[in-house]
């Protein structure tokens, strides 16, 4: 009897077994099947349900393509944006005897954010520094929550963000042509003024100082001590400006990324930038093109601290004690430090004059504004339209809606 009950006992157990695997498949196969016939669901930084990505509008179909019929004033201003630098690059390129093809080298302040299709191209001193807290914040996949939360010296590590020149040639075509892409510009006179505060006048910035600065000194100033040819701490903005326009200084090595041209780092004349963000628009342009992303309801643009920021006020006495001569070096000689919309109109204007606003309608229909208008915009010198130029799909599509 006992080898009976035990044999019995041993079925029992086997049945019991296979029922449970069928159960345990059931259930996967309906689990399966609705996940089929419902979009996935995740959780958003911010505890909020969100669809996933694959299957809705990319930015870039939201941008050319919007679901609105009507479009936005904010539409508009950066299709004019576009338009411009699109003129300009098409004026220099036929103008310029200089063609130049890009390399995936020239790529590596292109950011690429897989999840949401775009690429950011990071300019140095006009807010990058939360833009790529941003874009971590997008890329990140739930690990990152709040951008304000990641540390300033995280932001930076390349490690973090996947940059354009490490995708193969036919990935980066693919990329340019099918991703959002986007850059942002500032007054470039600001900027440089913002690139010394930053690093010349804080105490921290020891490599700086050593690198940069003890060469500015040597090269500089007359009679410079031992003291400041060794430690190169305090540098001042004539002495800066000046080393800029020195010829030597760029046949020596290239300009640092926190004073190179914005045209040198992202190559807008080369890459079709489908919007170009402003740093005086600094918030509306970057929630603008969150919205876009499709993330706007619940992530936004970080804001800043007003009274660490370089203002124009600022930057005006800052070039107080710079001559009109080597104000002209800036603008011209190494002309392509400039940017649009900042044309300027040299033979009429001083620096300080560019941030004093008409005060009426009859002051601003002088020839000064007039010239200030029909200046050549020296962003785009020396253009070339010949490789990498990204995106020609949205151009077709951007000039069959003008």
């Amino acid at each position: 009897m006992k080898p009976a009950a035990l044999e019995v006992l041993r079925m029992s157990r086997i049945c019991r077994m296979v029922l449970a695997t069928c159960l345990g498949s059931f259930v996967l196969v309906i689990f399966y099947f609705q996940s089929m016939l419902h979009p996935v669901m995740r959780r958003n930084p911010f505890g909020m349900d969100i669809c996933c990505r694959k299957g809705s509008r990319s930015p870039l179909q939201e941008l050319y393509n919007p679901t609105q019929l009507e479009l936005s004033n904010t539409a508009i201003l950066h299709q004019i944006r576009r338009d411009q630098v699109t003129d300009t690059c098409r004026v220099n390129s036929v103008s310029s005897r200089k063609r130049r093809v890009l390399t995936p080298n020239d790529l590596k302040h292109l950011v690429v954010d897989e999840d949401h299709e775009m690429i950011y191209c990071y300019v140095p001193k006009v807010a990058c520094t939360n833009w790529k807290r941003v874009m971590m914040v997008l890329t990140g996949r739930g690990k990152y929550s709040d951008p304000m939360e990641i540390p300033a010296n995280e932001a930076h590590v390349s490690s973090n963000l996947k940059t354009l020149n490490q995708y193969s040639i036919p990935e980066i075509n693919h990329r340019l042509k099918n991703y959002m892409k986007f850059l942002f510009v500032r007054e470039p006179f600001e900027r440089l003024v913002s690139a010394y505060r930053n690093k010349f006048t804080q105490k921290y910035n020891t490599s700086f100082h050593k690198r940069y600065g003890t060469k500015i000194v040597r090269r500089q100033r007359k009679n410079a001590t031992q003291e400041a040819l060794r430690k190169g701490d305090d540098v001042k903005f004539e002495e800066f400006v000046a080393y800029l326009i020195d010829p030597h200084t760029q046949k020596e090595e290239p300009f640092n990324e926190h004073w190179q041209t914005v045209y040198s780092l992202c190559h807008p004349c080369h890459i079709h930038y489908d919007l170009i963000g402003k740093y005086e628009t600094l918030e509306e342009d970057s929630n603008y093109i969150l919205q876009l992303a499709g993330v706007g309801s619940y992530l936004k643009f970080p804001t800043y601290a007003k009274s660490t920021r370089t203002t124009d006020e600022m930057t005006t006495e800052f070039f107080q004690n710079i001559s009109s001569e080597h104000q002209t070096q800036l603008e011209f000689q190494k002309s392509s430090i400039l940017q649009p919309p900042y044309n300027i109109c040299p033979n009429l204007r001083t620096f300080s004059d560019r941030f004093t606003k008409p005060t009426t309608l009859q002051q601003k229909s002088q020839p000064q504004a007039k010239c200030f208008q029909k200046s050549i915009d020296p962003w785009c010198f020396n253009c070339s339209l010949l490789h990498f130029s990204g995106s020609r799909a949205s151009t077709r599509r951007a000039q069959s809606e003008k």
